[in-house]
């Protein structure tokens, strides 16, 4: 994995998930970051791990798999640049859930999930921006799983 400690408010600025910060919220934040760049095959994370970090996709593909007995890793959701990766670093027990892997080459900003957790504690409105933005892309995941599951479920002549 390749890594560089350039983070600044304008990189994390451009991108939709920081759309509309504070700038001292934002720069804040990028000095919790770093950028990665990650090879095909590269596991960010295993299901029951401790969750100490997350990341904003910046290019590449990142699968999110799940662990079932008898099958083994099963992928379960693709995520596309411009995602983010990664909230249970935000909810105690900070276990995963889920694990994941790079299915094409990631660049990436890395951020540090109990810094940004400190800065989350000392300035509520951050907490609060930052739950509310991880809040909708949990919301974006669970229609998109929703939709999954209809698709998997729903009896053909319902689909007419």
């Amino acid at each position: 994995m390749e890594e560089t400690n350039a983070t600044t408010f304008a990189a994390l600025a451009e991108e939709r998930f920081f759309a509309g910060m504070a700038e001292s919220h934002c720069a804040a934040l990028a000095a919790t970051a770093d950028i990665v760049s990650v090879p095909v095959g590269h596991r960010f994370f295993e299901e029951g791990a401790p969750a100490q970090q997350f990341w904003l996709l910046r290019s590449g593909r990142v699968a999110l798999d799940l662990q079932v007995p008898g099958r083994g890793a099963v992928v379960v959701e693709t995520l596309p640049a411009s995602s983010m990766l990664g909230w249970s670093w935000l909810f105690p027990p900070h276990r995963w859930r889920f694990g994941a892997v790079a299915a094409a080459p990631v660049a990436a900003f890395r951020f540090d999930g109990g810094g940004v957790r400190e800065l989350c504690a000392a300035d509520l409105r951050l907490g609060y921006d930052l739950a509310l933005r991880f809040g909708a892309v949990m919301l974006d995941r669970l229609e998109a799983t929703r939709v999954r599951m209809l698709d998997l479920y729903a009896h053909p002549e319902e689909l007419r």
